[in-house]
This record gives structure tokens, sequence and C-alpha cells, in this order.
């Protein structure tokens, strides 16, 4: 055989090795019965039951499991990393959050895949597989219990167990249709628990059905009977519900509908975060000075997200870092490049997030008190296709962190909700109660959740039967909601309803103009100056888009062209006194 040949011959054998391989793999995916959520399937029986007349234990029929991370008495914690589990010992007791589940009546039936270290949100792991989100199949489980999530939104098991320090569970949760509970940070005990951050980790469950949420609360939190107190506000955060990659009436009007049919409408309030969080969490400015030097004006939520990434880098490279220097484990490049790409946080920038945390533990009990929930999304964007590079993005993060770091600062209790689903990706609303507010919170969600399904039903088939309806009527329909907001002096609401106009016609002045009007009477000039431009560049003729450009500027000290906008609005409209008073005023105060 010839040498050209016997080439040829080992290309052929090497092609068919390599399908083979591609098929094996494909095959293992497939076959894969669990979804890939389990590293590892086990029993823990619960004791018998007591003899009459003793109630049964309050979990009996229950089937959980937990998320790699837990200590399991006989197993190695993995911690989603094979280095992890060869470098460890097997377990020498179990920790006490399985314990006290498998004493209550549960069934713990194996533990779950985890991002690798517990570190991501993303829900992928090269090392074990990446699990697969039963609801949405082609797109990331979210992280970093993303096994545990899979194995509740497969019913593969009742309940399950995972870990959150900056949206373990809650992104999960939002990414597979279920609900997921972070509790008020230590009111369930984090013994037998890998620490990823030790002053944001917490332990929180999943479930598909609220009363077995509830009732996995009310063992874990020790909760004694009490009658359930209704909240007397549900708080909407307008300005995080602009930020969702869904239309804002997909989660609010849900929210709202739900509310006035148990609570009344005179419960609803609304708030822009941004701006209260601005004003009660003064550390914040110190904390973009030692960053930016104070030179660029940034959202409070994006320094939040800064904040508490910064805070569990810190703390994991304390409880890890000599581990890794000593095994020099192969990390994904994501995880690796968010634990070693970041300088070294200094002693005054922990101090300062130290003090962040205390001052937004503060706004939020303050803003809350004891009969509050603030609803913000879980999460501002879909579920991302697996090995899609939006979740290593910087923005991606920023928008998600943002959101999630509001409860893991705060140290209070969050509460996921499923909404069905918007073009084929899962929906979902938070719900935040105070710190301490878990059975509140409990309880809210219990009274709440059938009409939430309901509203989210009736909202999705609503958009089905008005499919007819062309982009530039659902904007008008939104922009007479936004005139309606208006006049009821609601400038919030109706800033998103014109947002929502915009989106979907962008190319109208009046939309622009509009939500000028409404920045103006909360005080946000430079957002009236920028609509205002791109109303004049849309409409050149838009007299209430020039005089609404000149008062913003004249607010911002911009004087000769807050003149010449009010002059050219009364030469495009002779008969508008106001711009012309105004005008002469201007001019007499520059002269002077």
């Amino acid at each position: 055989m010839g040498s050209s040949q016997a080439a040829s011959l080992w290309v052929l054998l090497g092609l068919g090795l390599a399908g083979i391989l591609i098929m094996t793999r494909k095959l293992k995916q497939v076959i894969r019965e669990d979804f890939g959520a389990f590293v590892e399937k086990l029993q823990l029986l619960p004791p018998p039951q007591p003899a009459p007349p003793k109630a049964p234990h309050p979990l009996t029929g229950l089937t959980f499991a937990v998320s790699d991370v837990f200590d399991i008495e006989g197993h190695v914690t993995g911690f989603g990393h094979p280095d992890w589990a060869k470098t460890h010992d097997p377990a020498s007791r179990t920790a006490p959050v399985v314990s006290t589940l498998v004493q209550g009546g549960a069934t713990c039936i194996g533990k779950t895949v985890v991002d690798e270290l517990a570190y991501s949100i993303s829900g992928e792991n090269e090392h074990y597989f990446t699990p697969t989100n039963p609801t949405a199949p082609s797109k990331t489980p979210g992280g970093s219990s993303s096994g545990a999530a899979v194995a509740v939104a497969a019913n593969l098991a009742d309940f399950s167990l995972g870990l959150d320090t900056v949206g373990g569970v809650r992104v999960p949760a939002a990414f597979c249709g279920i609900m997921g509970f972070r509790p008020s940070h230590g009111a369930v005990s984090h013994s037998g628990v890998l620490p990823v951050s030790t002053s944001l980790d917490t332990v929180g469950w999943f479930a598909k059905d609220p009363k077995v949420l509830g009732r996995v609360g009310h063992v874990l939190l020790q909760l004694p009977f009490a009658s359930s107190r209704s909240p007397r506000q549900i708080v909407i955060a307008d300005d995080c519900l602009q930020q969702v990659k869904v239309p804002t009436d997909r989660i609010a009007q849900v929210v709202v509908k739900s509310t006035e049919k148990h609570f009344g409408r005179q419960v609803l309030k609304h708030e822009n975060l941004d701006n209260y969080f601005n004003l009660k969490v003064p550390s914040l400015r110190k904390f973009h000075g030692e960053k930016t030097n104070g030179v660029v004006k940034v959202s409070s939520i994006k320094l939040l997200a800064h904040v508490a990434q910064s805070l569990q880098r810190h703390e994991f490279k304390q409880n890890h870092d000599e581990w890794i220097n000593l095994v020099k484990p192969t990390l994904d490049p994501a995880t690796s490049a968010q634990l070693c790409g970041p300088p070294e946080s200094s002693d005054m920038e922990v101090e300062i997030c130290k003090s962040i945390k205390n001052e937004l533990h503060a706004a939020v009990n303050a803003l809350l008190k004891d009969d509050g929930i603030l609803v913000i999304p879980t999460v501002a964007d879909p579920p991302s296709k697996l090995g899609g590079k939006p979740l290593l993005s910087e923005d991606f993060r920023s928008r998600a962190f943002g959101l999630l770091s509001i409860a893991s600062l705060s140290g209070c209790c969050q509460v996921t909700i499923p909404l069905g689903l918007h073009n084929k990706n899962p929906v979902s609303v938070s719900f935040i109660a105070r710190h301490g507010g878990d059975r509140f919170l409990l309880d809210t969600l219990q009274t709440m959740y059938t009409s939430l399904q309901e509203q989210a039903d009736l909202v999705t088939n609503t958009k089905l039967s008005k499919n007819a309806l062309t982009r530039e009527q659902s904007a008008e329909v939104s922009k007479e909601k936004g005139n309606q907001a208006f006049k009821a002096k609601e400038y919030q609401k109706a800033i998103g309803f014109y947002s929502e106009a915009i989106k979907l016609s962008g190319n109208n002045a009046t939309y622009y103009s509009n939500r000028a009007a409404a920045y103006l009477e909360i005080g946000s000039f430079l957002q009236a100056e920028a609509d205002c431009s791109q109303a004049i560049n849309l409409d050149k003729k838009n007299v209430k888009a020039y005089f609404r450009r000149g008062t913003a500027r004249e607010v911002l000290g911009y004087y000769k062209e807050a003149i010449e906008d009010f002059k050219y609005a009364h030469v495009l409209e002779p008969t508008n006194k106001r711009a012309a008073a105004a005008a002469e005023r201007l001019r007499k105060l520059f002269v002077q």
C-alpha cells in the first residue's frame, strides 16, 4: 500500500471514529432519563410515622433532591468540579437542613448538578454535562443550582434544595418555569453546606406546587401556626420592569389584576427603585468614587450589581483560594475570568460594600415595613441558547445581577413565581418581603398564586386574539394608556406605557414628546431633553417637543439653547403665549 493510500485510510478511520464519538454523545444526551439533573442517586428514608393520635410528619409522601453542595454522610460533596471531589473525603455527617427534611417525613433521592464551584448563574457545566431545561430544552437551565431546578421541573422530585448567593436558586427557577424561594439571610442553617460567599449565601428551595413550597418553608423556618396577614401595600418597581425583554404588561398587568382581585386597588403603589436607592444608600457614591473617581453618574441598581459581584468574589477567595492555588483545577473560562480577572478588592472597598449592605437592608425594610411586597422581575433577559455568548457578556450580567443583588445584599426574602411563556421562553416575576418576613411572603404567594396563573393565561390568550392588530395600532393603545396615567399624575406608569409605544413604533415623534413630558414631571431633565431631541428629529414642526426641550434646558442651565427652543416654538405656533413669555423671560435674565 502506498503512503498516500495509507494516509487516506487513516483520514477515513479518523472521520469514522469522530462520527462514532459524536453519535455516542448524542445518544448519551437522548437516553438521559433524569434530564442530566443528578450526579448521584441515593436514598435517605424518613423515620416511621408516629402512632395516632399524633399527626403524621408534615412532609410525608414527598421526595426531594439536594444540590451537590450539601453534605450527606458517607458521600463526597462535589461542588460542581471533579478535582474538588478527588481532593476531599466523604462527609462525616449530613447537613442539618437535609436531616431536618428527612425527619420531617420527606425522602431524599439524590444529589444534583451545580455550576462549577457553584459560582455561575448560567447552569452550564462542562464537567458533568449541562442539565436539560425541561421547559425550554434548547436553552440554559440557569444556575448555580441547575440540577435541583431541573429535577423539580421534570417532575423527578416534589421539591429540591439549592444554594442562592446572587441568584443560584432564583435564576434557575425563572429559567425552568418553577417557583424558587430565597429565605431571609440567616433564617436557615448553613452548617454542612459548602460556602461560596458567606455573607450572601442562603439555602433556598424549589417546588412546582405553592403548597409544597409552603410546607417545606414551615419545616425549615420552624414556623408555628399563625393566621395569615394580607399585604397593605404592593410596591411595583416600574423602572425595573422596564428592563425586561418582554412587554411590560406581560408582568405588570398580571400582578395588578391579581392584586385588585384579592386586596383592592388601594394597596398598589409605584416606585422608582433607582432613585430610591440613590437617596437611601449613600455609600453607593463612595463605592462609585473608589471605582471611577466619581466622574460618571451610574444607575444605583447597576452599582449594586458590582457590589454584589465584588463581595462574592472577595469572600469566595477567602474560602477557597488556598485550594485553588494548591490543586490548580482547570476552570471554565467564564469562571476563571470572574475569579482571576478583576483586581483584588481593597480593605476600604470591602468595608464600603459592607456599609452598602447595611444601608440597603434598612432601605428595603423601611420601604416595605411589616406588610409590604416589592414586585420586580426575577431577571431581565430570557434564558440564552446553550453555549450562547450573551451569558458571558457584561451587559447580561449587569442586568441580571442588578435585580438579583437587591435581595442578596439586603438579606431580604424573595420568591420567584412563574407566569407562563412568552415566545416559548419562561416568564417570571419576583416578590420581595422585608428581612424576617418569610411567613408573610409565603402566605401572600399562597393567596395570589392561582389568580396570578389565571391572569397570565388571560394575557397570553388576549395577546393571541389581538394578533390581527398592527404594531402601530398596539402602540396607539399604549400611548392612550400613557395619557390616562399622566392625567392621573402616575408619571412612572405613564413613562412605562410611552416606552412600550416606542418599542412598538419607534418613528412616532408624539410618543417621545409625551414621554419627555412625564420625565419633566419627575425631574429627569436629561432624559426629557433627549426624548425631545428625538421627537424633533422625527418631526421638525413638533411645537410641544421644542417647548418641553426648552423647559428641560432651562433647568439644566443651557439658557441660550432654551431661548432658541422657545422662540422656535413661538414661530411654529404664533398663538403660543407661553413660549413667547418664556423666551422673553430668559432673554432678560441672560442679558442681565
